[in-house]
């Protein structure tokens, strides 16, 4: 089978980290075609697809993780399953992309569904299970804003598209730079940002659950380093093993039937505490963490996962 990778660069793959890299290696290891597609690859010409791809041999070799082949121009009749994984933000770039792979004949699989990775920004989707998150607010609204940290005056405020940890503030009671933050995020009060009550609990880390259809994959637990508050590994988290609790099932439970009818097929949530905070679609990560902390290959479950996806059922 042929499988296309709509990724970011090949020369920013770290070996030892990126998840796409794995998902790669463990499809080619089951004797599958590798293709990385890059961003402005895809052309639409009287009502088909092409893809200005490159043949790729992925090899756990750190300074060489791709034995680059060849070029090769796909057409939409050619390929099996197309993994969307170029890391945010969701900019135009990343929309036009949607746009075209919608296109698609319904025959070609996508991992995710271009239409799921429109609909689920990543930090406000998740807000609409409300028995699921911290109180939140999502406004440009100086009045609204200031009124909920009366409410809430020990808070996290982030933009609604940031990524990796990035812009990520702890406002707290006391705070002397709240007024500068909230002018800073919302760049004078004209863009969204979010408002969320300070979980405590986020000082063990927060727990970052890989779904593959709706079902828990594998889990972790990032914890922040000493001298920042922020988990994610891009901010100097580090992982940890844990366990998927009773809540975590319960939140897993909510989300599933939603992420099945979104063709979301390969999900990570982070929770922290008992509370959801995010739901990451665009490219989701952590699987080679996952596969150190247990000694185990949870690329061979998606790659299975996919195979029986393209078959359809039997």
């Amino acid at each position: 089978m042929k499988f296309v990778y709509l990724m970011d660069p090949l020369e920013s793959v770290v070996m030892e980290k990126d998840t796409t890299f794995i998902l790669m290696l463990g499809a080619h290891n089951k004797g599958h075609e590798i293709y990385f597609l890059p961003k402005g690859g895809i052309t639409l010409k009287n009502g088909r697809l092409f893809f200005h791809t490159i043949k790729v041999t992925p090899q756990a070799v750190s300074h060489e993780p791709f034995v680059i082949e060849r070029p090769v121009v796909l057409s939409d009749s050619d390929i099996d399953v197309i993994f969307i994984r170029t890391d945010p933000p969701f900019d135009a770039n990343y929309l036009m992309a949607t746009w075209l792979l919608e296109r698609l004949p319904k025959s070609i699989k996508l991992i995710n569904s271009p239409s799921g990775i429109r609909t689920v920004n990543e930090k406000i989707w998740a807000t609409q299970f409300t028995s699921l998150v911290p109180p939140t607010i999502v406004s440009s609204n100086k009045h609204d804003l200031l009124a909920f940290l009366k409410d809430e005056p020990d808070t996290i405020a982030k933009p609604t598209d940031g990524f990796g940890g990035q812009s990520i503030f702890h406002i707290h009671p006391g705070h002397g730079n709240t007024n500068v933050i909230l002018e800073t995020l919302t760049d004078r009060w004209t863009k969204e940002i979010i408002l969320q009550r300070y979980v405590p609990d986020s000082k063990d880390g927060d727990k970052r659950i890989l779904l593959l259809n709706g079902e828990p994959l594998g889990a972790l637990l990032r914890k922040h380093s000493d001298d920042d508050h922020r988990n994610n590994f891009f901010a100097g988290g580090k992982p940890l093993a844990t366990q998927i609790t009773p809540r975590d099932l319960e939140i897993i439970a909510t989300l599933k039937s939603e992420l099945q009818r979104l063709e979301l097929y390969f999900v990570g949530i982070d929770i922290i505490g008992k509370y959801l905070i995010e739901v990451n679609v665009t490219s989701p990560t952590c699987l080679q963490e996952m596969n150190r902390l247990y000694n185990v290959a949870l690329e061979n479950k998606v790659v299975e996962f996919t195979e029986q996806l393209i078959r359809g059922p039997q």
